[in-house]
């Protein structure tokens, strides 16, 4: 009688090094070709990039990234499974690759979100819909819960932009201060799951756009010249904002609010407009942007401005302390 040879143990450990890169690669994810330079100049770390192997065959694979060197993990935004593993086995390997990762990772401090990019029909393609659903399902396993779905939008040279009209007059912003005065009230009602859940946690508007500002829009290295306050002409009273900047891939609309009173006039085509000729005018090939699939207002105006739905983005989020497995 032959017997059949048994599978090989699941091994779960970081990488040894860039010279394990190619290792990592044997598994794919749209963020691939980005991994190279992220090691390069510190956004990631071989300590950071975790792989699941049965003998030579790459199972799982998962990492961690920082907008800034130096800084611990910011997201984790790697998390992927082999397809050809039946579906019991692939939630087996990955929530043991996810818990031990995460355990040796974050050593018991706060859960960075999880952020996905999928294709904008992915629940159309039923492959990419189970394959999907098994990842999700293991991060609900772990104690995960999906906070929000999202659009992501793209602006490509050649799209004819808007010129400026004369129901709004802009003006660089001037300070810290300038800008926060206005993200405050933009905060109060806001649609944006990211915003509803800060002010959930407790933070007051004020808090939770001084956070917004300091752990994000401050860290760009872009011209603050580019920013922009829309404003109505004679009276100078403020109407919105909108942040164009280059992160350390894209040019980017970061940021862009219509303050509550001024709400449901349209103004957020003419700024959004504006923030788009900004970063045009620097002959870039695109603009990247995003939107909460629920905000349908903004969603309708960046279409209207010619940016495309190109893929969509998901954001798990884990609410209780501690690590994975505690």
């Amino acid at each position: 009688m032959t017997v059949a040879p048994a599978e090989p143990a699941l091994v779960v450990r970081p990488l040894a090094g860039p010279r394990e890169l190619d290792l990592f690669h044997r598994l794919d994810y749209v963020l691939d070709h980005e991994l190279a330079d992220d090691l390069a100049t510190g956004r990631r770390l071989p300590e950071w990039m975790w792989v699941a192997l049965r003998g030579d065959r790459l199972v799982g694979r998962i990492a961690w990234w920082t907008s800034r060197p130096g800084a611990g993990p910011q997201a984790l935004d790697f998390f992927d499974l082999d397809p050809e593993l039946p579906p019991e086995q692939a939630s087996e390997t990955g929530l043991r690759l996810l818990q031990t990762a995460s355990a040796a990772v974050l050593a018991g401090g706060p859960r960075p979100e999880y952020g996905r990019f999928m294709p904008a029909d992915w629940r159309e393609v039923p492959e990419t819909r189970r394959y999907l659903e098994t990842l999700f399902g293991v991060l609900e396993a772990s104690g995960a819960r999906p906070l929000v779905e999202r659009l992501r939008l793209e602006w490509r040279s050649g799209t004819p932009v808007a010129g400026p009209g004369d129901r709004l007059s802009f003006r660089p912003v001037r300070d810290r201060e300038d800008l926060l005065a206005l993200m405050t009230p933009v905060m109060e009602g806001t649609l944006d799951a990211h915003g509803q859940a800060d002010l959930a946690s407790g933070l007051s508007p004020r808090e939770a756009a001084e956070q917004h500002y300091d752990e994000e829009l401050a860290h760009y290295r872009t011209p603050r010249e580019w920013w922009r306050i829309a404003e109505l002409p004679g009276t100078g009273e403020p109407v919105g904002f909108v942040v164009p900047v280059r992160n350390n891939y894209h040019p980017i609309i970061a940021y862009i609010g219509v303050l509550p009173a001024h709400r449901g006039h349209g103004y957020i085509d003419d700024i959004l407009a504006e923030g788009t000729r900004v970063l045009a005018a620097q002959d870039v090939p695109r603009i990247r942007a995003a939107t909460d699939l629920g905000n349908v207002p903004m969603a309708k105006s960046f279409a209207r401005a010619g940016y495309i739905t190109f893929e969509r983005a998901i954001n798990f989020v884990w609410d209780a302390p501690g690590t994975p497995g505690d």
